[in-house]
């Protein structure tokens, strides 16, 4: 929910800007608020008109330990908004006639399998991404997090028929994480590229986005990189970054 506001609050100040000039200052004075009343350590604004950069600036710090100071070119890990990229890659496929939405995810992984064998025979791909499985939430979220090295996304396919739904397939909305592993495959199987190679090849590529990478193993410099944080009581604590590449899909690191 704080995040729904933090959002908020930033895009109401930047609409603003359609019926009034918005000078730095004042994008500076917001940011700043911001930054104190979410308990963040750092934000980086960029603002975009008519296809140029008008504002480019770093706010608060990259890590409460080393105060280091973030910047205009400062990375940051945009986590599950990573899934956007997900669903942006198979509207691609989908645009070049390679996949449908309704195609049933059997016919692209054979070994997919649910709790329910209707559900897994009608499974489509459109299912895969729009959180209504009927499994609860963040099921199966133990094999990807907080680390899940042990486990390979073929495992996680697998294992999908033993995650038992608390809803009716396609009744409710219950965030998911694991279904967007198996995208990931889908694309793969699809495209012959990784998910990673995809987003970095058939979209950041083209976008001119030279600095963002698909997944923190990809980071060629990790000095300008902002340290994940998470609240303890009330106080921001440095934790270690998510490093697992078998979940790509939430670990986008992306400019400004």
């Amino acid at each position: 929910m704080k995040k729904y506001y933090f959002s908020l609050l930033l895009l109401s100040v930047f609409s603003f800007s359609t019926f009034a000039q918005i000078t730095p200052e004042q994008i500076d004075q917001v940011t700043e608020k911001a930054i104190q009343t979410f308990n963040v350590p750092g934000i980086a604004v960029a603002v975009v008109k008519d296809g140029k950069v008008i504002h480019s600036k770093g706010y608060g710090v990259k890590s409460i330990l080393t105060k280091e100071k973030v910047d205009g070119n400062t990375l940051f890990g945009i986590a599950s908004n990573s899934k956007a990229f997900t669903t942006a890659a198979l509207a691609m496929l989908i645009e070049e006639g390679k996949l449908q939405w309704d195609d049933k995810v059997i016919q692209y992984l054979p070994n997919f399998k649910m709790y329910n064998d209707y559900v897994t025979s009608e499974f489509t791909i459109r299912d895969l991404v729009t959180h209504r499985s009927g499994l609860g939430l963040g099921a199966g979220d133990l094999m990807i997090w907080p680390d899940g090295s042990d486990f390979t996304s073929k495992d996680i396919i697998e294992n999908l028929q033993y995650l038992k739904p608390v809803s009716g397939f396609r009744t409710k909305f219950d965030y998911d994480n694991l279904l967007y592993i198996v995208a990931g495959e889908i694309i793969h199987k699809v495209s012959q590229l990784s998910w990673a190679d995809f987003v970095e090849q058939r979209m950041m590529k083209p976008l001119e986005m030279n600095y963002s990478v698909a997944s923190y193993k990809r980071l060629k410099d990790t000095t300008n990189v902002i340290a994940p944080h998470v609240p303890v009581n009330g106080q921001l604590k440095v934790i270690k970054p998510y490093t697992n590449q078998l979940f790509d899909g939430a670990q986008v690191f992306i400019l400004a």
